[in-house]
């Protein structure tokens, strides 16, 4: 009997390749192996069944899996089991009432809506589908212009259900049939009626005994963490532009793939190879035989380590949400003035390794829950403040007076006509507050003066960063070119791509061709004004708040820019095989003397430490300045905007002075003013230490011992 028994699969194998070749040479063949007489009176059936691959993890820098899965069980039709039933229609019927009973959701690919009044769905589905449609329509001699209720009515005819049930419920099995039908003339793997099922509701349904309907084992995503959605990312169906890119990579049609985040930007690491199994069926629907054909045994996808420290990122998360709701709380923001930041919106907040380019956090407010996604969608997609929207690199803002320190080092480190530095070491200007050299009625203030009518004096580098005098740094764009600010810009990663491995919006530099991309007419014409503005961070200036936070490293480092990443290692699925280390990349470097260097870290130190400085409340601030364990260096920045009401408001900073580690950038829409953002960097920069201090003296221990 065994011998018999390993024949019949030799040759039903045999057979099977036959079928593929006839699929491969475009003819249409049932996927069935008829072990005995006709389809109708066969004892068994052969099919090829799709077994998905474990996904791989998703895990921050320390090992914590923020990502991975967990095991579950999907109800799969076997489709020549179900159709040789007698009686299939009220089977169909009667599941179809039990998963109603009891609230369970299934999948089919019928393109007409589930309730009257029936309308076409056909476009939610990517063009293969479709394609399978308009065949299965020609196939069968419909009309592919006839209207949905008529072909319900068609269906019903075409199905012979029964007249006493409803149009919605005929519409349920006519969407279970025609799955069935599409199987049957196509290599479309075995249909998956309901994915994820509950061990309750499985035992509920399966004690209907609805013949060709299967258990497979499956798993699905596992978040580990409420924190990090933007960047961590979900999945989803293919469409049409998914489903030309992977097709020719042994993807099933109906896979899901990454869709946003790491999940889509490490597919190609997280994706397993999906493996190939004859099962033999018995007409009831019992296995008789089960393996997987040479060769094709699922592989299980690798395991992506990333930059991310997940402490850092609550922190972050917790800071940046309290400080944005405290803005638009009158009770806590009691703040007077044209711009209070009561009607603050979103934010965004990065922190990066200083030498590396690496990233430890990145958050996007206001956020939601990955777990909870779906079914609170229409509420998010309907949040005025738009939660998926991810701000961190998604968007592009003016940087306002963060952008101080760029002005700065172009007039130090470039000369005039006469090859003399744009600004001397020690230079002073004399803060005039009205700034009069354009001689085109164009006469820019300083805020001292608009605020008070007063200045700042004669004011050095230094000073001028301290208190974020603007007119000196009017009098640094009037005497600079538009190409030197532009190339300075340039090198600190400023309108340019940060390589980052998910998708980003670079934004652009203030310069004639982005003037004239924005405006029209006389409007559109580069002129003396535009420098002017550009050097406080004004006019065209558009970056990310992470293309700001590469540029707080950039600063820090002194010229020396590396990419940015998220991805620190991939590893097998067992963890047991370096599959890549990623390596820190240099991009550019600017050749920034030392002197110059000194002058604008001096001038963000005392930011902080003196008094006048624009975030001297924080960091110890200049009153007791052992209250915070590193020297911080800081630059606050407000941006004036085109939508109204408060400015929106920026903040960068990295540590410790003397040797700078890490490096935060953070964004605040209508925030009002840049220093009320610093208390979230102070969150993040008093975490990070605090866990390089345990670490530190982790590792002493173990070394001694």
């Amino acid at each position: 009997m065994e011998r018999m028994t390993r024949f019949r699969s030799y040759v039903l194998l045999g057979i099977f390749g036959f079928v593929m070749f006839l699929y491969a040479t475009k003819l249409f063949s049932l996927q069935i192996i008829e072990t005995k007489g006709n389809t109708d009176n066969a004892t068994t059936y052969s099919t090829i069944t799709t077994v998905r691959a474990a996904r791989g993890d998703i895990l921050d820098r320390n090992g914590n899996v923020l990502v991975g899965n967990r095991a579950s069980y999907d109800l799969v039709f076997n489709h020549y089991v179900i159709k040789s039933a007698d009686n299939r229609n009220q089977y169909l019927y009667d599941l179809l009432k039990k998963c109603e009973e009891l609230g369970v959701s299934h999948n089919d690919h019928f393109p007409v809506s589930t309730t009257r009044p029936f309308e076409y769905t056909l476009d939610s589905f990517n063009a293969s589908w479709q394609r399978y449609y308009q065949n299965f329509m020609n196939g069968w001699g419909l009309d592919p212009d006839v209207t949905a209720p008529l072909l319900i009515e068609r269906m019903r005819e075409r199905y012979q259900l029964p007249e006493e049930w409803t149009d919605e419920e005929a519409r349920g099995v006519i969407g279970l049939r025609y799955e069935f039908d599409l199987r049957g003339v196509t290599n479309l793997p075995n249909y998956v009626f309901i994915e994820d099922v509950s061990s309750e509701n499985l035992s509920a349904i399966l004690e209907l005994n609805t013949p060709g309907l299967m258990v497979e084992s499956s798993t699905v995503r596992e978040y580990h963490t409420t924190y990090a959605a933007h960047i961590l990312g979900y999945m989803g169906g293919m469409d049409d532009d998914d489903w030309a890119k992977y097709k020719d990579q042994g993807y099933a049609m109906d896979a899901y793939i990454g869709q946003s985040g790491f999940e889509e930007a490490f597919e190609e690491y997280l994706h397993g190879i999906d493996g190939s199994r004859l099962d033999v069926v018995s007409k009831e629907g019992a296995i008789v035989e089960q393996y997987y054909l040479e060769g094709k045994e699922p592989v299980a996808g690798n395991n992506v380590e990333t930059t991310i420290d997940i402490t850092l990122q609550k922190v972050a998360e917790d800071s940046l949400a309290q400080v944005m709701r405290d803005l638009i709380n009158p009770e806590i923001n009691t703040s007077t003035g044209e711009s209070t930041g009561l009607d603050a919106q979103g934010a965004a907040v990065v922190v990066m390794k200083v030498k590396t380019g690496e990233i430890l956090a990145c958050a996007s407010y206001p956020t939601f829950n990955l777990e909870t996604m779906n079914e609170n969608w229409d509420d998010i997609m309907n949040d005025e403040l738009k939660p998926f929207f991810n701000r961190a690199f998604g968007a592009n803002y003016a940087p306002g007076s963060t952008f101080k320190m760029c002005t700065l080092v172009a007039a130090m480190e470039n000369t005039n006509s006469k090859g003399k530095r744009i600004l001397d070491y020690m230079e002073t200007i004399q803060d005039k507050g009205v700034f009069t050299e354009l001689g085109d009625g164009f006469n820019p203030k300083c805020l001292l003066y608009s605020s008070v009518l007063a200045t700042h004096g004669t004011i050095d580098a230094t000073d001028a960063l301290k208190v974020s005098c603007n007119y000196f740094f009017y009098e640094l764009g009037y005497r600079l070119t538009w190409q030197m600010m532009d190339a300075t810009a340039k090198g600190f990663g400023l309108g340019e791509p940060t390589g980052i491995e998910l998708t980003e919006k670079i934004g652009w530099r203030s310069n004639p061709d982005s003037k004239a991309a924005s405006y029209t007419g006389p409007d559109a014409v580069w002129n003396a004004g535009d420098r002017v503005l550009t050097a406080i961070g004004q006019s065209e200036n558009r970056y990310s708040p992470l293309q700001l936070c590469v540029y707080a490293c950039t600063l820090a480092n002194r010229g020396t820019r590396y990419r940015a990443t998220f991805l620190n290692r991939v590893a097998s699925s067992d963890y047991r095989t370096l599959i890549k280390q990623n390596e820190p990349e240099v991009v550019s470097k600017m050749d920034i003397s030392y002197d110059t260097y000194e002058v604008y870290i001096t001038g963000m130190r005392k930011v902080i430490t003196d008094i006048g400085g624009t975030a001297n409340k924080y960091f110890g601030g200049h009153e007791d300045l052992n209250t915070f364990p590193v020297a911080v260096c800081a630059k606050t920045g407000t941006a004036q905007h085109s939508s109204g009401g408060s400015d929106h408001a920026a903040f960068i900073c990295f540590a410790p002075m003397d040797n700078p580690e890490i490096a935060v950038a953070i964004y605040g829409e209508k925030a009002a003013h840049g220093s009320w953002l610093a208390p979230v960097a102070e969150d993040v920069l008093e975490a990070y230490f605090e866990m390089e201090a345990a670490s530190d003296v982790f590792t002493y221990e173990n070394q001694v011992g």
